[in-house]
């Protein structure tokens, strides 16, 4: 029945796209990515050999189109469902279109207006900058400042500026929907960036309510889970958690370079199992060098150090290698090892590899992946 009904949506889709809105127009598009991945300590065993899904990009196959309404007005949508490539099993909980599922509206002079399940301001503009743009094991520990956007938000309402001389502008407000309490599970977000040239740089502030404990449940939110690991676990019961990013990179030639900081904090209140606001510093830096047109390699570093309630301290190095086979399919290799020492909150901190969040059980752990990614 799935089948039956995706396959009436594309063909429905395809027939709207070349009938008689002839200025209107719907992509079917998608990305599968998947590989062999070796760890080092993983959940307290020495080693582990797993079949590895969306490794450079997470799997997906998604709708998107435009219609032009005239004056310069289009409206627009995109969805998008992620999926487990090793199962088929959906992903993002279990949500048809859990990546993406949005419609709006977008002016050449007055910007985008979209609403629905949408990505925050600061991935949209400062992620680009970043290694993340290759893979999300580049990712600070455990996602803890949404780095690899391991969060999306429901019921998002999102404003996109035009460019400006080179400088766009996001905001975006989410609604919790909690009756009773305006607040409880609201997002907010704004974000800036500017480009010109060789040179690009951004920086953004994402707010998320966590619930109101009285009103709702602990984790009721606009917001996706950000306590997918040990990393910070122990904090799950924040009352909300405020993210500040900043980053920039510079292109010469075939190497680009970057650098970004993050500051994330968890805040608590009398319904939280822990007290003191805990903290979260990360500094990254990166380069990739395209040898090449088909031929990258890239190599970072991320420290990241937490305070306040616990103190942990996260080493991470990591080097991948990519080779395009087509315009559409390529290969890869990436690795990353990850050492941690301190106290995470709910005991000794355990190594955990970027946002591929796997608790090694011990204080360090290493990871190899050779994968293969087609897009269409």
């Amino acid at each position: 029945m799935k089948r039956q009904i995706i396959s009436a949506i594309v063909f429905g889709a395809a027939v709207y796209g070349t009938g008689a809105y002839a200025q209107s127009s719907v992509t079917l598009y998608g990305i599968l990515d998947t590989g062999i991945a070796y760890i080092h300590n993983s959940g307290g065993h020495g080693t582990q050999w797993k079949m590895s899904s969306g490794n450079l990009s997470g799997n997906e196959w998604g709708l998107k189109g435009t219609e032009d309404l005239g004056g310069g007005l289009t409206a627009n949508f995109d969805i998008e469902n992620g999926f487990d490539l090793g199962s088929g099993q959906l992903q993002n909980n279990g949500r048809e279109f859990g990546r993406m599922a949005y419609v709006g509206l977008a002016s050449k002079s007055l910007g985008a207006l979209t609403l629905g399940r949408q990505y925050d301001p600061v991935t949209d503009l400062l992620q680009p900058l970043t290694a993340d743009n290759y893979s999300g094991i580049f990712a600070p520990p455990g996602d803890v400042d949404n780095y690899d956007d391991s969060v999306r938000f429901d019921n998002a309402v999102k404003w996109t500026s035009p460019s400006w001389g080179g400088v766009v502008v996001e905001t975006m407000y989410a609604l919790g929907g909690v009756a009773g309490s305006t607040g409880s599970g609201q997002t907010w977000s704004v974000a800036a960036a500017y480009s010109r040239a060789a040179l690009s740089v951004a920086g953004g502030f994402l707010h998320v309510d966590n619930g109101n404990a009285t009103l709702s449940t602990r984790g009721t939110s606009s917001a996706d889970s950000f306590f997918n690991s040990s990393v910070n676990g122990a904090y799950a019961s924040a009352r909300s958690i405020n993210i500040a990013r900043v980053g920039g990179q510079y292109v010469v030639g075939p190497v680009t370079a970057g650098a970004a900081y993050s500051y994330a904090q968890y805040s608590p209140d009398a319904s939280s199992s822990f007290s003191g606001s805990e903290h979260y510093n990360n500094g990254s830096v990166f380069a990739s060098w395209m040898i090449t047109p088909s031929f990258q390699l890239i190599g970072g570093y991320n420290y990241t150090k937490s305070g306040g309630n616990s103190s942990a301290t996260y080493h991470q190095g990591d080097l991948g290698v990519d080779y395009l086979l087509s315009k559409r399919t390529d290969i890869y290799v990436a690795a990353a090892y990850t050492h941690a020492n301190g106290q995470n909150g709910a005991g000794a901190a355990q190594a955990v590899i970027g946002s591929y969040d796997v608790d090694a059980g011990k204080q360090s752990q290493l990871l190899a992946i050779v994968g293969l990614r087609q897009k269409f």
